[in-house]
């Protein structure tokens, strides 16, 4: 039997979980379709930070109304999700890396926007107790933060499930026929039909888009992540770095959470990873140049998920180039965690009313315009 739908998603990530949940608020019926379980690769293992800082010119207005959704984000899906907006700090070591970040800000401001600030080594040193004395100062987004990502992409998929929408776990996706105004969808499980489709298969999306006839360059990574024992509470806001790959906070329950992009070995095809030990060093290096007191604390356990990038570095975000009802978000490059509450918005947007008010301009798979 053929499951109708209006919607079927391919992704149990939280961008295919976002965008289940925004179409069932407006009635849609959804079906959603997962391969292992909601949240198994990035969505679920990612850094969590919640983040407008540092975006890409075509992700600031995005980011930015991303942020909006974020501070209700209860309201969205019943759980806060674990954020705490205590800010976020790219700390820079030298005055040219202090340079560098004043012409960042003055280029965000030429754009428009005022979020990012440059601060010296006094404030730096006030609201980061514990950074290194050589560092010089740093860009600061002060209502930026952080939240829990497991908890967040389990919380959407708990309230669009609750919403009605139809999620099939174990359910692999083999082929897209289109047929008429609609879609079958055939599964490893079952059929489906509807005439939209949402393509949020992170890693897999060009396998998805390929299908339908449409090439993208998609290369995945397995950005590493660890975290340390607990330890008397030092720092508030999540730390980044000018120089150096890092990402760094400090838990509600004392421990340490490292990453930063460091990257380990991933295996797309048999959807798994291995954690590079001389990589893993870096970030630890990193971490106790900007925070000494961080020698000779203990690390607990070390990880890493496959995600998407493109050849650009920003995602895919819209209405497929060559298949009509296809819709594409995916391509985020080891930053979607923060913008999943709203591209859940922008793709029901497109699959309700054909366009979105937000600001997806320079996001199309147009720009990888090439035949398969």
């Amino acid at each position: 039997m053929t499951v109708e739908a209006d919607v079927v998603v391919v992704g149990g990530g939280l961008h295919g979980c976002s965008a289940a949940l925004h179409l069932a608020r407006r009635g849609r019926r959804v079906v959603l379709l997962e391969r292992r379980h909601i949240g198994r690769h990035s969505s679920g293992i990612n850094a969590g930070g919640v983040r407008t800082m540092g975006r890409h010119p075509a992700e600031i207005g995005l980011s930015l109304a991303g942020l909006e959704l974020w501070r209700g984000i209860a309201d969205l899906v019943g759980d806060d999700c674990g954020f705490h907006a205590a800010g976020q700090v790219r700390v820079a070591e030298t005055e040219a890396e202090l340079a560098k970040m004043a012409a960042r800000a003055a280029m965000v401001r030429g754009l428009g926007f005022t979020h990012e600030e440059v601060i010296d080594r006094a404030e730096l040193r006030r609201l980061v107790p514990a950074i290194a004395p050589h560092c010089v100062g740093a860009l600061i987004v002060r209502d930026d933060g952080a939240a829990d990502p497991y908890r967040t992409t389990a919380a959407f998929g708990r309230r669009a499930a609750a919403l009605g929408v139809d999620i099939r776990e174990g359910e692999g996706l083999v082929a897209l026929v289109r047929g008429g105004d609609a879609w079958t969808v055939v599964g490893q499980q079952g059929r489906y039909r509807a005439p939209v489709v949402v393509n949020a298969a992170g890693a897999w999306a060009a396998d998805v888009a390929a299908m339908v006839g449409e090439a993208v360059d998609l290369r995945v990574r397995a950005s590493m992540m660890m975290v340390t024992e607990r330890v008397p509470r030092f720092l508030d806001p999540v730390i980044g770095s000018v120089g150096r790959k890092l990402s760094f906070k400090q838990t509600d329950q004392g421990t340490v959470v490292i990453g930063g992009g460091q990257q380990g070995k991933a295996d797309r095809l048999a959807e798994t990873t291995r954690i590079d030990f001389r990589n893993l060093a870096r970030s630890a290096e990193a971490a106790t140049a900007l925070f000494p007191a961080m020698r000779g604390v203990r690390l607990v356990r070390s990880w890493c998920g496959i995600e998407a990038e493109t050849s650009d570095q920003i995602p895919i975000i819209g209405w497929s180039r060559v298949a009509p009802g296809l819709i594409h978000s995916f391509g985020y490059s080891g930053h979607g965690f923060q913008l999943g509450p709203i591209v859940g918005s922008v793709v029901a947007d497109l699959a309700t009313r054909g366009s979105t008010n937000l600001p997806v301009d320079g996001l199309s798979i147009a720009r990888f315009a090439r035949a398969a």
